[in-house]
């Protein structure tokens, strides 16, 4: 069995070995028995997310491996698995990386007390953030409400030093697991499954390479070029940040490395890092941003809240006939990804052209994203449906042909996820139609459909709508 120095170490969306303040400190104490519990919080991801999580745990149990650790796979509630874990190995503390949502906070305090009434050291750290979102006030004391003030207030903060990773070490002979793949988290992802699969690319070391060839490559051309969407200026790091397989301080450090270096990018990539932060920063202190409207007002405007309602359906499917908006919502449907102008377009197109509510987006979103995060969700749909914080006004209402006209001129990034409009589709085009749910009924040589919403007739009836709301 184990000894005094035994800890459990629980992993949640912190799936690396490297930079893992949480996972030092258990192995500066000896023994680790590496722990991930399905529990409520995992069955309740959409089903991309699902999927992506157990890719990241594949890759994770072969790290491990190679340090001659076993990962421990038990299903159930987390205090109940704990306490057996404890049992079973003797160990004398728990260890794990802090959690800011609402409903992970409420579960890790409730376990942290339990745990410590029965003389178990239970620990939590910092890790999935830059700062800690209670350490960043204003200078009255309160929350930030605004990213730009808030940029100002951490982009000179230290961020610590990246760490190793740690000597690990396990027990001969560690309890009994779970096999991963009986819990078929990818189940839910039907005949998408494998069509999304070809576009992630999962791991630790995935991840620091994609970071590694972004700063030596891209960085330079970030601010310049990220906008546009057939030019693959982006980082591609948010599915490996949502599930902590790199940690913002190691993108951070390596982008301040390259700002000094004179690169030219560098600046507006620690702001995109740091949008990310002012996300958390606004659920830790304001629960309820994924479920209710930040400015309260918009309780009362005149949204579509039926999920199936025609138009809200036309545009999960890819089929509002507004050809920027439909090739955004099947690239995110065949890679699990949309480029982030891309996401802008389609949600002003939902909330304003189609009157829409935002809530029934985010909740689309959550069910496709490989990279969702519960906060950069939550923020920015309703910073593109004009309820939120910092939010853009709701009489800016994107122009999808002018926005692809601007960042898609040569139309690359509609060749490649559209089928209807071309003679011979490109293979991209085709795979939305193989990942689709047959009920769906689609076909890639129907006639291009003209936009269910006209985008003139669009505007006016969302800049109407905005004025009755006002006069009330």
């Amino acid at each position: 069995m184990g000894t005094e120095h035994t800890t459990i170490f629980w992993f949640r969306r912190d799936l690396r070995l490297e930079n893992h303040r949480a996972l030092s400190a258990a192995a500066e104490r000896g023994t680790i028995v590496p722990l991930f519990i399905h529990d409520a919080s995992v069955e309740a991801l959409g089903a991309a997310s699902k999927m992506r999580l157990e890719m990241s745990l594949k890759a994770l149990a072969s790290d491990l491996e190679a340090h001659g650790l076993s990962m421990i796979f038990r299903r159930g509630d987390p205090h109940e698995v704990l306490s057996e874990m404890i049992a079973e190995t003797g160990a004398t503390a728990v260890f794990w990386s802090r959690r800011y949502d609402p409903a992970g906070v409420a579960i890790d305090t409730a376990i942290k007390e339990e745990l410590s009434r029965d003389g178990i050291d239970a620990r939590s750290f910092a890790g999935t953030l830059l700062f800690e979102p209670w350490t960043v006030e204003t200078g009255q004391g309160g929350p930030y409400r605004v990213y730009t003030p808030f940029w100002k207030a951490v982009r000179a903060r230290a961020v610590p030093d990246v760490l190793p990773v740690p000597k690990l070490v396990g027990m001969d002979k560690g309890p009994s697991s779970d096999q991963l793949e009986d819990w078929h988290l990818s189940r839910d992802m039907h005949r998408g499954r494998a069509i999304v699969a070809e576009h992630v690319q999962a791991g630790e070391r995935s991840a620091l390479n994609k970071l590694h060839r972004f700063i030596d490559e891209r960085i330079g051309a970030y601010k310049a070029e990220r906008d546009f969407l057939d030019r693959g200026a982006t980082s591609e790091l948010s599915d490996a940040l949502s599930l902590g397989e790199i940690s913002p301080a190691q993108c951070w450090h390596l982008a301040q490395r390259a700002m000094q270096e004179g690169e030219q990018g560098a600046e507006h990539f620690l702001k995109e890092l740091v949008w990310r932060e002012f996300a958390w920063h606004l659920m830790w202190h304001f629960p309820n941003l994924a479920q209710d409207n930040w400015r309260r007002e918009w309780d009362a405007f005149p949204w579509i809240e039926d999920s199936s309602d025609p138009k809200f359906l036309a545009w999960c499917q890819g089929r509002t006939g507004v050809a920027i908006v439909d090739a955004a919502m099947r690239e995110m449907y065949v890679t699990g990804k949309m480029h982030n102008r891309a996401r802008m377009v389609a949600a002003s197109y939902l909330t304003k052209h189609l009157g829409v509510h935002w809530r029934l987006g985010l909740a689309w979103f959550e069910a496709c994203l490989v990279d969702w995060d519960a906060a950069s969700n939550a923020m920015g749909w309703q910073w593109v449906a004009g309820s939120g914080p910092d939010a853009a006004p709701y009489f800016r209402i994107y122009n999808p042909d002018t926005q692809a006209d601007k960042f898609d001129p040569k139309a690359r990034y509609r060749r490649r996820w559209l089928a209807e409009p071309y003679e011979k589709p490109t293979q991209t085009a085709l795979q939305f139609f193989e990942a689709a749910p047959q009920s769906w009924h689609l076909d890639s040589v129907e006639a291009p459909k003209a936009p269910i919403v006209a985008l003139k007739e669009g505007r006016a009836a969302a800049l109407a709508a905005y004025e009755n709301f006002k006069s009330q």
